[in-house]
């Protein structure tokens, strides 16, 4: 057998999926041996005429897995008139769901998501969570390193990377950058060439990781300043500047020197250095509330990948500046709604 898992859920997940159907019973679900055959055969009777389902298990429901296994069950199928293929996987994502269903292969996954359609039997079930198997992967696509490379692929979207060029942009591990490129890869979000790879649909994975990102994860440091935005952001810039420390402003302080309609109350910046003698030099004051500067101790710092200056001040990465406007409290859906707006028309 090739599967990795307790063979009953597998099973489990197939008499649940089909269970409902009054005149579809299930005759015999048998294990089948190693390549090239299927993992599981099911022998079910639809009105007393008997059909059989090939089914394979993938421990992995992204795209790229999904289309392999539809083209293996479909290669199966050429010989086998009037039989129906399913994938089995622990979750499918959406855009798996999509491929099998288009290539008339059905699908089951052990949340309880799937698409039987055969003969006059149309099971159809969506909307079920992801499991923890699905969430691990979350955390190693977007963990703090990964999301390093991440990035630069969305800095560049049309640049060929090569894994060593990737690794020195990200200022990561060889290891690192392949384990990224292969969840990429699984999704069917890079394109390869001769060279290396492509970022084919960054935004998908802009959308995907805006779900997946915490701005909590800086530490944020409030303060009161008696001086207007705009004056109080230059302050700060020049204050930065004759103290030698690293800044970049994000937020709704980044959001506007990109979007100049962007309206707002408050300066947000990433400050990489002595914050308590910036601060003294101010003369600002820290407040449990009412503050009208955010300065963040960044959690990594990949947060100033890519910054640059606009009008005479740097900001960081516009796709750092939209991650933190959708995680950030108060309105800022619809500045992050100008700054996707931005980095899309530069892609």
């Amino acid at each position: 057998m090739k599967m990795l898992i307790d063979d009953k859920a597998v099973i489990r997940a197939i008499k649940t999926s089909i269970k409902e159907v009054p005149f579809l019973k299930i005759s015999k679900v048998l294990k089948e041996g190693n390549s090239p055959n299927p993992d599981i055969r099911i022998e079910v009777e639809l009105n007393n005429r008997p059909i059989t389902i090939l089914a394979e298990y993938k421990n992995s429901g992204q795209p790229r897995i999904a289309r392999q296994t539809v083209y293996q069950i479909k290669d199966w199928l050429s010989n086998r008139q009037g039989d129906y293929g399913v994938f089995i996987a622990p979750y499918i994502s959406t855009d798996a769901a999509a491929i099998c269903k288009n290539a008339g292969i059905g699908y089951i996954d052990l949340e309880g998501n799937c698409l039987l359609s055969f003969d006059t039997i149309y099971i159809h079930r969506e909307g079920k969570p992801n499991p923890s198997t699905q969430r691990r992967e979350y955390r190693s696509l977007y963990s703090t390193k990964a999301e390093r490379i991440l990035r630069v692929l969305l800095s560049q979207p049309k640049k060929t990377w090569t894994t060593e060029s990737l690794a020195e942009a990200a200022q990561v591990s060889y290891g690192q950058v392949s384990n990224v490129k292969k969840l990429l890869a699984n999704r069917e979000w890079l394109t390869p060439n001769n060279i290396g790879i492509q970022l084919s649909k960054p935004d998908k994975l802009l959308d995907e990781w805006s779900e997946q990102y915490r701005f909590s994860r800086n530490i944020n440091m409030e303060f009161y300043a008696l001086t207007e935005v705009v004056d109080t952001e230059d302050q700060l810039a020049r204050a930065c500047r004759k103290k030698g420390i690293r800044y970049a402003f994000t937020a709704f302080s980044g959001a506007s020197r990109i979007a100049p309609a962007v309206r707002y109350q408050r300066v947000n910046a990433y400050i990489d250095g002595n914050i308590e003698i910036l601060i003294k030099s101010l003369d600002w004051k820290p407040v449990p509330s009412g503050a009208n500067v955010n300065l963040l101790v960044p959690y990594d710092e990949g947060v100033f990948y890519d910054k640059r200056e606009i009008t005479g001040a740097f900001i960081a990465t516009p796709v750092q500046i939209y991650l933190d406007l959708l995680n950030y409290r108060g309105r800022g859906q619809e500045a992050a709604d100008a700054v996707k707006k931005a980095i899309v028309q530069s892609w």
